[in-house]
């Protein structure tokens, strides 16, 4: 019980260090003071749903446009997210209300849609498309009230909130079509303290909107571009019909108030925003269980091993009487080199690869440098990161690939920069040019594509040569004991000793400690929420690795007792096994969570989840085969062999 406490109090300290880091500015991203009447800029990021997962740019629909059109100029992970920022006509300015106002130019002649652009609408109404919108970098969110399951009395006294994401682009009422042509934005400010004699300074801290429907004819609009609005209960919404030209006006107004929400946590409000309850407790849960279990695999382990030496360490006159069994007797033959030495060295540099940009990250990101306001950064970090492990990687593999006596070491430095970056290019490039021919946001342009090849072949590729250099040129692993000239004949083997046996049996505990976790960044992927769990995180993969290296640990210990020496790519697939479970759960998640229907959106789905499984498998698979030859070395050294 104590030990729980203890556990308890440590991630009751971890949360609060989390949360401690809201309170300091992140480095690049300084807040901007206003004066009243200093225009706050809105722009439009792009249009999502995660119905078909395809984003698209905000003037892909007929929108009222700017005189002049001008795109942000954007990082590598806001291209490859599909965000393409730009501005937009609607005039604001600090601290200034605005009744009703409307939007295109010529306020007596509303906008007229054609018969395809009104199809379009309609069919991104019928989609569930959100249009996201941002005033100083903060993004538009719609409030939700309702009423949650509490007693009647407190009923009528609270009201529940939670704020969405953007603002949806219509709504459907039978086979009829509505659009919300007017916005009313709530925008919240905090003054700043300013010396008596200075003009007060004001921050943004809230941007929301309440997106209205309102019919062309309840709209009175007049040539100063002022409207007014209908009484909320006699005005009927404005209705796109898909079969002919639609006649409507684009309005807004804006509202302001003032606020006690300081701009160093102004982005508390789009962090709590998810509408599930975050499982503290399931988190809490997983890691218990998991030391748990860990205490006891390593006790029964250690036991069983220090039992195991002291008898094959005993006086000769024994063993004469005995006939030897188990590990020890597969001394000669446990460290053969295995089949494709090239390929197995290859994929672990990809693995080492991978880890090393992984913990970086999370550390990185759970410091709170990568928070959501800087848009793309933690994606372009990742790049960047996996391009320059390379060094790291190519080191590893080039050193277990000499201690598996391989020799072609140019050939094995090209396989290990080529063989996971170019499975994953494959794969991306498949699948945007599907995204390509829908005309979304989301597909990578070409300049950028080229720009990624460049990076890999020009940075990661050298990288990846000059670490396989020193790890080929370095001392191989010192194996304790020599490899006999004859390989000894395996045993039939029992039938749970099969491979897809042991990866079913060891993927379940890496997979139950972070499949809580996985819920969360599947929504943040998937549904467009935003993740920001990275302390927890950062603990649940402290825990995915020790618990991949015990179960590969137990793994290899029953395989080696049952006088099977081949377990160098055996531990390295069976240690990858919580793949496969996050596997079923990705199928599992698709057909529970998401509507997805359409041909292009599924096979998006499924093409990045098989890149994450893949990606998650080569990890998982890597830190159990290192844990593994530790632990095979080891054993190996503390027995006498003859």
């Amino acid at each position: 019980f104590s030990f729980l406490q203890e556990r308890l109090r440590y991630i009751l300290v971890s949360l609060l260090l989390l949360h401690g880091t809201d309170s300091f500015y992140v480095p690049g991203v300084a807040p901007i003071n206003f004066h009243r009447n200093d225009p706050v800029e809105i722009k439009a990021v792009k249009l999502t749903s995660s119905r078909t997962q395809l984003p698209y740019e905000y003037y892909s629909l007929p929108f009222c446009q700017p005189t002049k059109i001008t795109y942000k100029a954007e990082n590598l992970g806001e291209v490859l997210r599909g965000d393409r920022i730009v501005n937009t006509p609607f005039q604001v300015s600090m601290n200034v209300e605005k009744k009703c106002e409307v939007l295109c130019n010529f306020p007596n002649k509303p906008v007229t849609l054609t018969v395809e652009q009104s199809k379009l609408i309609a069919e991104r109404i019928r989609e569930d498309y959100y249009v996201h919108l941002i005033a100083d970098n903060l993004p538009v969110a719609t409030r939700l009230e309702f009423y949650s399951n509490r007693e009647e009395e407190e009923k009528k006294k609270e009201k529940d909130v939670q704020f969405e994401h953007g603002y949806r682009l219509g709504f459907m009422d039978g086979n009829k079509f509505y659009l919300h042509n007017h916005l009313s934005f709530i925008l919240y400010y905090h003054r700043e303290d300013v010396e008596e004699n200075q003009e007060p300074t004001y921050r943004v801290v809230r941007f929301e909107v309440v997106p209205q429907s309102i019919k062309l004819e309840d709209l009175k609009a007049d040539e100063k571009s002022m409207c007014t609005l209908p009484e909320a209960t006699g005005s009927a919404p404005q209705e796109i019909d898909p079969s002919k030209e639609n006649q409507l006006l684009f309005t807004y107004s804006v509202h302001w108030e003032e606020s006690d929400i300081k701009w160093a946590s102004r982005w508390d409000t789009y962090l709590t925003m998810s509408d599930v309850q975050i499982h503290w407790f399931s988190i809490i849960n997983s890691v218990v269980v998991v030391f748990f279990l860990s205490g006891i695999l390593s006790m029964i382990i250690i036991r069983t091993l220090r039992k195991d030496i002291a008898n094959y360490n005993k006086e000769d006159d024994i063993e004469d009487t005995m006939e030897e069994s188990g590990w020890k007797l597969v001394h000669g033959d446990v460290f053969r080199p295995p089949q494709y030495p090239m390929i197995l060295s290859s994929l672990l540099g990809s693995g080492i690869q991978l880890f090393c940009m992984i913990l970086i990250v999370i550390f990185v990101a759970m410091l709170g440098m990568l928070s959501p306001s800087s848009r793309g950064a933690l994606m372009t970090t990742a790049c960047f990161l996996f391009m320059f492990m390379g060094v790291f990687g190519g080191f590893f593999a080039g050193r277990l690939y000499r201690t598996l006596k391989g020799h072609r070491w140019k050939k094995g430095a090209f396989c290990t920069a080529t063989l996971y970056p170019g499975v994953v290019f494959g794969i991306c490039f498949v699948l945007n040019c599907f995204i390509w021919g829908k005309h979304s946001s989301g597909a990578v342009p070409f300049p950028t594509m080229v720009a990624l090849l460049c990076m890999w072949f020009g940075i990661s590729l050298p990288l990846v040569y000059l670490g396989y250099y020193f790890g080929f040129r370095k001392q191989p692993y010192d194996n304790p004991v020599r490899t006999n000239q004859i390989p000894r004949q395996i045993p039939e083997q029992r039938w749970y000793m099969n491979k897809f046996v042991g990866i079913l049996m060891a993927g379940i505990l890496p997979f139950g400690a972070m499949f809580i976790e996985l819920f969360f960044i599947f929504s943040a992927i998937w549904e467009n929420q935003f993740y920001y769990l990275f302390g927890f995180l950062f603990l649940v993969f402290i825990i995915l690795v020790v618990s991949c290296s015990q179960i590969s640990i137990v793994m290899v210990y029953f395989q080696l007792c049952a006088e099977d020496y081949r377990w160098w790519w055996r531990t390295f697939l069976v240690s990858g096994g919580s793949a496969f479970y996050v596997l079923i759960y990705a199928i599992f998640y698709f057909v529970n969570k998401l509507d997805i229907v359409e041909f292009i959106p599924s096979l998006l789905y499924f093409g990045y989840t098989a890149l994450m499984v893949l990606s998650f498998w080569l990890l998982t698979g890597t830190i159990g085969f290192y844990a593994a030859y530790m632990f095979v070395r080891k054993i190996y050294a503390a027995v006498k062999i003859d």
